[in-house]
């Protein structure tokens, strides 16, 4: 299956705080350099006069002031925060006798906090989201779709809805109606069930109140989407976004620019990715309403050619698709190991579950393929001990 890079963190995308008086974007790569400088500064100042002495060595102190001039582009007497050229610059760096024009002046340091820009910086170490990462070319339902064709067609019965659950001494039966609506049973050893915890705990089952109460402590999450098509990718060749996160405190919450087909004739934006009660809000609208807020906020960000270049729209939100009826999961604190869910993570029924909702990577495929291998895995073993038994 081909894969292409997923840039997720770009120094040349947007940050947005209009609660904090912002009226125009500020560059990723500026408001990180005025944190990481600042907070540099305070450090250095606060380390050279003493302040960290009864927690450092004088040679921990020296090494640490090596860091903090380097990472803060810190001048070298008065430990202050100059930008040293990390903020980026008005006019690009050239051939000689272009020596770029800096951004300027640099904001003072409590205009900087103030800003709240700061708080979106630990989203890159993050072990889920730091970079290098990697996507599917042609969307992330490639990897069902090169299972699937693995798996073998026939062996996949679509458009069927489970409808009860039921363990016999000789196996399990699941009732279901088919995709014509006609009312189906089908019968085997060992049922992996590996619907979302939410749907899964109002089939009717005799699994257990035990199974019950684990499916029942795990709630979903909400979260929507929409992407916008524009007819130019004027965020490339006007602004040089390539790729990465605009961050806003508006209710769009993140705006994505596409990470393949640069200089492409059209491209598409995640207009919005937002969660909880705003993707809820967003959830309750009609599609053209969604597109209209998030086309007049966008604007506020990247100016006229957010409406004038528009094409069309769609939208989703997760807890408003049937059969799924949410984006990903609120675990029980302890995670998949949690006391509460040890009869979902290793069952002693016949049936067993799988989910990204059973791993401590909830809201991945990985998670649930790891979920699902560990089901597999489980039962393989158990069968095995069963054959060596005679049983």
């Amino acid at each position: 299956m081909p894969i292409q890079v997923f840039t997720n963190t770009n120094a040349d995308a947007f940050i947005y705080n209009e609660a904090s008086g912002m009226t125009k974007p500020e560059r990723y790569r500026s408001a990180k350099s005025d944190v990481y400088g600042y907070v540099s500064e305070l450090l250095a100042k606060a380390s050279s006069q003493g302040a960290l002495d009864t927690e450092m060595t004088s040679d921990d102190k020296e090494r640490l002031l090596a860091f903090l001039k380097d990472w803060g582009q810190l001048d070298k007497t008065s430990l202050r925060y100059t930008d040293g050229g990390n903020r980026g610059f008005s006019e690009y760096p050239a051939a000689a006798g272009t020596p770029g024009i800096p951004l300027g002046p640099v904001p003072g340091l409590s205009e900087v906090f103030a800003s709240g820009v700061g708080r979106y910086f630990s989203f890159e170490f993050g072990f889920d989201q730091a970079m290098l990462m990697f996507q599917p070319v042609g969307g992330m339902d490639r990897i069902p779709a090169a299972l699937t064709a693995a798996i073998g067609t026939d062996k996949i019965r679509l458009g069927c809805q489970a409808t009860k659950i039921t363990e016999l001494p000789e196996g399990v039966t699941v009732e279901y109606t088919d995709a014509h609506g006609r009312a189906r049973t089908i019968g085997a050893d060992y049922l992996i069930a590996a619907m979302p915890p939410h749907l899964l705990a109002k089939l009717p089952h005799n699994l257990g109140p035990s199974v019950q109460t684990g499916l029942e402590a795990i709630t979903p999450a909400s979260a929507s989407k929409i992407g916008l098509e524009y007819k130019s990718r004027w965020w490339e060749t006007d602004y040089r976004i390539y790729g990465g996160i605009t961050e806003t405190d508006l209710d769009l919450t993140h705006v994505w620019h596409p990470s393949y087909d640069f200089h492409g004739e059209r491209g598409v934006l995640i207009g919005y990715y937002n969660y909880g009660a705003n993707a809820d809000m967003y959830g309750k609208m009609t599609p053209a309403e969604r597109e209209g807020r998030a086309i007049t906020l966008g604007e506020k960000i990247y100016g006229p050619k957010y409406r004038t270049e528009f094409a069309s729209s769609f939208s989703q939100s997760w807890r408003y698709i049937p059969h799924l009826e949410g984006a990903w999961h609120n675990i029980p604190d302890g995670g998949p190991d949690a006391p509460v869910l040890k009869p979902l993570a290793y069952p002693t029924g016949k049936t067993y579950f799988a989910g990204d909702w059973l791993s401590y990577l909830d809201a991945w495929q990985h998670g649930a393929i790891t979920s699902a291998r560990s089901a597999v895995t489980q039962l393989h073993k158990r069968q095995l001990s069963l054959n060596a038994s005679g049983s």
